[in-house]
């Protein structure tokens, strides 16, 4: 299926050539019209539009919270926009191109579609974006969020190689959970902690992120080593340079393990905000 946006700029790819060649990313000129648009749009999304329409929606809150709490309101935000985005487009192209579904293990992990490049295109400008912003606002971000960035990142222009850019578009549905994830923290900041709203979208963002990043994920990350593996003991086929399995599985793998890490906090977050205060006089006597 042809990439259906723009046909990218002359000028744009002819620039783009050296960086790709020295990279070895044969397809990143093709998709370069993509990724600076949207890490532009994304940082014009938080630098204006999250605070103007943050203080219009919430005047009582948003003007009065602090820099830190500020600066992780506006990356919610951008991460709303960006995670319904990017999700409708990867559903599309999982549904309408028919090429990815008769594609052997050669093509999923050597194989490459214009719609593909695409939704990877997108996807590689708002994690270089989050990188940016990650190691801008460290402090407030912290090194966990750093390290998902630049594995995001890893992953999304590994796949302009291409390599393994099957699996890129697959994986990109870990942000299925991503929208109740920031509708939880929204709540929280809007006093609404408790609330039967945050309870129903606690449940649906525990279910969200269970079944798409820890069943769906586990499941293409182990179809995706497979093919992997296959590729690499195939002798004859395309090689698979070492480092660059080491590099992707070292990624994919690194992901897997922060969503199951954050899985588990996910529950004592939101168990926490739905238990009942034990009564004074038993926390009386636990004193005594």
């Amino acid at each position: 299926m042809r990439d259906p946006f723009f046909t990218p700029p002359d000028i744009l790819v002819k620039a783009t050539e050296p960086i790709a060649r020295t990279l070895a990313l044969k397809t990143l000129p093709y998709h370069a019209h993509e990724i600076l648009p949207a890490f532009c749009f994304y940082e014009f999304v938080n630098r204006v539009v999250s605070p103007y329409v943050s203080a219009c929606l919430a005047p009582r809150v948003y003007p009065q919270l602090s820099r830190k709490a500020k600066i992780n309101w506006n990356v919610h935000f951008v991460s709303m926009v960006q995670s319904c985005f990017i999700n409708a487009l990867a559903l599309w192209v999982i549904y309408a191109d028919k090429e990815r579904r008769t594609m052997s293990w050669k093509e999923r992990v050597w194989g490459y579609t214009g719609a593909g490049g695409m939704v990877q295109g997108f996807a590689a400008g708002y994690f270089a974006w989050d990188l940016l912003v990650s190691v801008q606002d460290l402090d407030v971000h912290g090194w966990g969020a750093l390290f998902h960035a630049a594995s995001a990142l890893t992953v999304s222009m590994m796949g302009f190689r291409p390599f393994v850019n099957y699996y890129g578009i697959n994986l990109i549905l870990y942000e299925l959970s991503t929208p109740f994830l920031n509708i939880h923290w929204w709540l929280d900041k809007a006093g609404m902690t408790g609330s039967k709203l945050q309870l129903v979208n606690g449940i649906a963002l525990l279910t969200t992120f269970g079944g798409s990043r820890l069943i769906w994920g586990t499941y293409q990350n182990y179809s995706m080593y497979k093919d992997i593996w296959q590729a690499v003991h195939n002798p004859g086929e395309l090689p698979v340079p070492s480092w660059l399995a080491l590099a992707y599985l070292a990624s994919t793998t690194a992901l897997s393990c922060l969503n199951f890490y954050w899985f588990g906090k996910m529950i004592q977050a939101v168990a926490k905000r739905f238990q009942k205060p034990k009564p004074v006089g038993d926390q009386e006597m636990k004193k005594r």
